[in-house]
């Protein structure tokens, strides 16, 4: 039974497959209230962590073969089950890549989920591809504001806090517990970072232990720069492994990116300026980060010009910082939002004109461009009416709020930017946005 728009109706016929998703029981939860709606959900274990927390063990699909015979088990699968939709967090590891070009030819609808474009309060959800593969590398700021001038939704507000990042370390930890001591069954599974399970795990648990020490360095280092009276610039560094810098930045390593700007910044930078270089508040210690700093910084005499904070909330920072550079971190939106001139490079979702500049590094360390603050308006409205929802992966807080909204998007058969960028006689024409 389909409607008019040739898709299952949301209470028959819709067969979910999850593949892999955040650590913690988000994907299980998730099938739980999709069940709710009469729809059937199964779910593709890799390792042992995958499935440790998914609940009808009835669903599991197990694969156990070789990489290279995914793809054929995949397309099986999908006709044994008669699947309709695949749900899958991050588009671009390999066993995901290539089970979204079958779904896409089998005609079957592929949800997307990835951290928020919008941090720390909102999570991401799309069609089709998350970072550089979304529908926003297309879609124009121009189409974004006439879009927005046809509604009068309200934007969600985030809430004061999730305690997410906690949350985060601990699931990741016992994610990795299970693919490091129970994974026997899967002989051919190999992770698809650098690191061995081994190593994985070892990282998530080491730093949950140093926490404590690494709050106190930071607070001493964030204090210390907010007192010191200097104008500084934000360079917001991302994980080295994360699927972002990997696929869409055009940096092997985050000690090249490194390298580059603290070159930049001594040829540009006034010399009372300052360089703040802010660690991802996950960042476990693979990356030789700090030391690849200080190499760098001696090298061009800026050794008492250029700091190190380890983590922590870059709102601190980012309210007395005169600028921000990145690759693409989705941090950027938090400088933007504030009118800060961003400077980045690679691909991403925000790289829009008059948002970031396309300055030459040092002379946009010398007088950077900020952003136009109407674009950013709509830039952001567009996004809390489409991909971005309250809520996250992680606390139990944030995946309640989640799923109160989540469903509903996935169920219906039209795209988040759709419900947008469809034609303006279909939509209604009494409600206006107004801007203040």
């Amino acid at each position: 039974m389909t409607n008019t728009t040739g898709k299952p109706d949301t209470n028959s016929g819709r067969v979910f497959l999850f593949l892999q998703g955040p650590h913690g029981p988000f994907f299980s939860e998730l099938a739980q209230h999709m069940q709710q709606t009469g729809a059937r959900c199964w779910r593709v274990v890799f390792n042992a962590g995958d499935g440790s927390r998914w609940q009808d063990r009835n669903t599991l699909l197990v694969f156990h073969d070789r990489i290279e015979d995914w793809p054929a088990q995949f397309a099986t699968w999908i006709e044994d089950i008669e699947a309709t939709d695949i749900v899958l967090y991050g588009d671009t590891r390999r066993h995901h890549a290539e089970a979204i070009a079958i779904a896409r030819k089998a005609g079957l609808t592929v949800h997307v989920f990835e951290e928020g474009y919008l941090r720390p309060y909102w999570a991401t959800y799309e069609r089709e591809g998350s970072n550089g593969n979304s529908r926003l590398m297309q879609i124009t700021l121009a189409q974004m504001e006439q879009a927005l001038t046809r509604t009068a939704d309200v934007p969600a507000l985030p809430p004061d806090q999730w305690g997410d990042l906690r949350m985060h370390m601990v699931h990741g930890a016992l994610y990795h517990w299970h693919v490091l001591f129970r994974n026997h069954g899967f002989p051919h599974y190999r992770p698809h970072r650098d690191q061995t399970v081994a190593e994985e795990f070892r990282l998530h648990l080491l730093r949950l232990l140093r926490r404590p020490r690494h709050m106190v360095q930071r607070w001493a280092a964030t204090r210390h720069i907010r007192k010191g009276g200097w104008p500084f610039h934000v360079v917001l560094l991302q994980l080295e492994h994360d699927a972002s810098f990997r696929s869409f930045s055009g940096f092997e390593s985050q000690t090249d990116f490194v390298e580059m700007v603290i070159s930049e910044f001594a040829r540009g930078a006034p010399p009372h300026h300052r360089l703040v270089f802010k660690a991802h508040p996950l960042e476990d210690g693979r990356a030789p980060l700090e030391a690849a700093i200080r190499a760098s910084a001696e090298q061009h005499g800026l050794s008492d010009r250029v700091f190190f904070v380890k983590g922590g909330k870059l709102a601190y920072l980012l309210a007395s910082a005169r600028s921000a550079v990145t690759v693409n971190s989705t941090s950027a939106h938090q400088a933007l939002w504030r009118g800060l001139p961003v400077r980045s490079f690679g691909t991403s979702v925000y790289d829009k004109a008059s948002l970031v500049s396309h300055q030459p590094l040092s002379d946009f360390f010398a007088e950077p461009t900020p952003p136009n603050p109407d674009a950013y308006a709509i830039y952001r409205q567009f996004l809390l009416e489409t991909s971005q929802l309250p809520g996250g992966f992680y606390s139990s807080r944030g995946r309640a709020q989640l799923l109160r909204q989540v469903v509903d998007r996935m169920l219906d058969p039209v795209d988040p930017y759709d419900h947008r960028l469809q034609p303006q006689e279909t939509k209604p024409q009494h409600l206006r946005l107004v801007r203040g």
